[in-house]
């Protein structure tokens, strides 16, 4: 089991900067992947970041450039440069086990205004 909490969300005018912390605990080892997800109102969650054990990362197209996700043992950031509206969304943390079984985090809420 794995437990997910995030933080760091909050309101921002456009071109600024969040940084968002997930403290991750229970069965960190078993982890292959953490990532981010971002869900506006009245849309689907999405992908925005992942990243492997071995440090690899993936992005979405619409953040390539602006967004950085970390990991450093039990946390993982995300780092969110350049913000626009359209980065608007609760984001929830998210992390794969070796049996590919998800966990999420509780989500926290990123306002870009214009």
């Amino acid at each position: 089991q794995v437990q997910l909490v995030e933080s760091g969300g909050g309101l921002v005018q456009a071109g600024g900067s969040l940084r968002l912390s997930c403290v991750v605990s229970g069965s960190i080892f078993s982890i292959d992947v953490m990532g981010w997800y971002r869900q506006a109102p009245g849309k689907q969650r999405d992908v925005v970041a992942n990243i492997v054990s071995g440090g690899y990362t993936i992005y979405a197209d619409s953040v390539k450039g602006r967004f950085t996700i970390t990991r450093d043992k039990n946390m993982v950031y995300l780092q969110m440069n350049s913000l626009k509206p359209e980065d608007t969304a609760v984001y929830y943390c998210s992390a794969v086990d070796r049996t590919y079984q998800r966990s999420w985090g509780q989500g926290t809420q990123v306002t870009v205004s214009s």
